[in-house]
């Protein structure tokens, strides 16, 4: 087909390679509290110094200037929160190559959209694949300036690219913009300080395998207890031996607890972080460790029990279920959810809508859950859609990171296998296919539910065509190939259809009664009309006796 892009082929994404649980910290003392906010702020102090640091050296940076760092902070710490902090720097400086990475492309993809369209006519029409000419004269010149702008943004991020310069703001830039805007945010200078300070602390330390209970600074011992490594500056704090200060709260981990308890019996190593949540006043240990990597299940044994198609919407899941064979099952479903609020109000959301998914997708029995591979980072700039704002808004707000992230970590432990196809056409495809053959007076097909079918078939290997029409009454080829929905290496796939009564050849019925009498003789034209012209309701066609 001409202009249609090649499709990507479906593949299993690999299961989550960690594993994270939380619980809060309940019934500190005052001084426990005096004891945290000291240690974070002072480490959060050595952080931001060595990150300054980091970020300074760009991509001088190798195994002797991090030996360096780490010697210049164990004089002022320990050797391991030495070691956490300029890990962490370091991560934090690739993170943001990355998006810098990222924003390069975002600009290119910009530029090359306005310099096309800049190109054209005035008032060019598009087509459906490209955008055509600017309406009037002041839009051609107002992009010609915005091209300009682009071009010089472009410029200066790809200097800083390959001299390795790279922003960071810790504690986060948006966070350091609410300042400018506290009314909006509903909070007061001393709330906004506040949190600003809480983000920029460090209470987190590094798992070690071999080391008792497998952390060493940050201790947590299998009844709950825990306890804090202190500094060297702040030593005197210690209520414990060896510069240890114990919390009087204890922690046990509901989700996964198990699963915690049996690393620090087998001294295995996890990490935690500390971090205080200033809204309500309560402080939380987290506990993160690495799981060994398993082996991806195969595509072949993953659709062997049928797959669950998902289409992602703005505000919900449309998921159908269909047979190995393609074939679709039951009834389409719909999970709703809403992402307006606050961020943990949409967080919370998107996890409750998985849930019900991955529920019902294991009553059903599917063995795997079929998604597009969505990726909008191209597709939300302004240079491509232009005045559809609102579109932009829409396909900006699907958290699509977030949920594949979630979707797998949460099937992986149902034994459910995610398959990613090709987002192309889906919907498109869905609809022309898919929407009005299924479509009952009692089951309403809609657009999605439709995208999701063919979303599930692209993940079992199928093609998203159904089986095209039959014949035309003539049954001629004047309408070009037919082809029939069979198994590629079917016998007979190209044939016709076998027939639908139980006719032999011939004109002779299974009753053994010939169909029509014999006539008379065409060599008399002028003899009178004897046959009567019937319509059997078998062939649809006149017939004379």
């Amino acid at each position: 087909m001409v202009g249609v892009r090649a499709l990507a082929a479906p593949f299993v994404v690999p299961g989550p390679s960690g594993v994270a649980v939380r619980d809060r910290l309940k019934h500190l003392s005052p001084e426990d509290d005096r004891v945290l906010r000291a240690v974070g702020e002072h480490q959060g102090e050595l952080a931001s110094r060595d990150l300054k640091v980091r970020c300074g050296q760009g991509l001088e940076h190798g195994a002797g200037t991090w030996a360096v760092r780490k010697r210049e902070l164990t004089k002022v710490s320990s050797s391991r929160i030495a070691g956490a902090i300029t890990k962490a720097s370091h991560d934090q400086w690739a993170l943001a190559r990355r998006g810098q990475a990222a924003h390069i492309q975002s600009l290119e993809a910009g530029i090359r959209t306005l310099k096309h369209r800049l190109s054209l006519p005035i008032g060019a029409r598009g087509t459906k694949r490209a955008a055509g000419g600017y309406r009037s004269k002041g839009e051609w010149f107002r992009k010609a300036r915005r091209l300009a702008g682009l071009e010089t943004r472009h410029a200066a991020a790809v200097n800083d690219w390959h001299a390795g310069r790279v922003r960071v703001v810790r504690g986060g830039k948006r966070l350091l913009n609410t300042r400018h805007h506290l009314a909006a945010a509903g909070l007061t200078e001393d709330q906004w300080r506040g949190r600003w300070e809480a983000e920029r602390w460090f209470l987190a330390a590094d798992g070690e395998s071999g080391k008792r209970f497998g952390n060493e600074t940050i201790r947590v011992t299998p009844t709950g207890q825990v306890s804090i490594k202190l500094p060297a500056p702040l030593a005197h704090l210690a209520n414990s031996g060896h510069g240890r200060y114990v919390l009087a709260s204890t922690v046990a981990f509901a989700h996964r607890g198990v699963e915690w308890a049996d690393r620090l019996e087998g001294n295995r190593a996890v990490a935690y972080r500390i971090h205080l949540n200033t809204a309500r006043g309560r402080w939380y240990l987290t506990a993160s460790w690495q799981r060994p990597l398993v082996r991806t299940v195969p595509w072949e044994s993953a659709r062997a029990g049928g797959v669950i198609g998902v289409d992602t919407n703005a505000d919900h899941f449309a998921a159908y279920r269909l047979d190995q064979h393609g074939n679709p099952v039951g009834e389409p479903h719909r999970f709703a959810y809403d992402l307006s609020g606050t961020t943990q109000h949409r967080d919370a959301q998107i996890r409750h809508a998985l849930t019900r998914l991955v529920h019902w997708a294991q009553r059903s029995g599917a063995t795997g859950i079929g998604m597009e591979d969505l990726d909008f980072s191209a597709e939300k700039t302004r240079e491509k859609h232009g005045r559809r704002k609102r579109f932009r808004q829409l396909i900006s707000g699907i958290p699509t990171g977030k949920l594949k992230a979630r979707l797998v970590s949460m099937a992986a432990e149902q034994g459910l296998a995610i398959i990613a196809v090709d987002p192309a056409y889906t919907s498109m495809w869905g609809g022309q296919h898919w929407q009005k053959p299924l479509t009952t007076p009692h089951r309403k097909m809609s657009r999605h539910d439709a995208a999701g079918i063919a979303i599930g078939r692209r993940a079992l290997g199928h093609p998203v065509r159904r089986r095209t029409a039959p014949p035309p009454h003539d049954r001629s080829d004047r309408v070009g190939h037919r082809t029939a929905q069979a198994a590629p290496g079917a016998r007979e796939r190209e044939g016709t259809r076998p027939p639908a009564t139980d006719h032999v050849p011939g004109d002779v019925l299974p009753s053994g009664t010939r169909k029509r009498r014999p006539s008379a003789s065409k060599t008399v034209r002028d003899a009178p009309r004897t046959q009567e012209r019937i319509r059997d309701p078998l062939l649809h066609t006149g017939q004379e006796r």
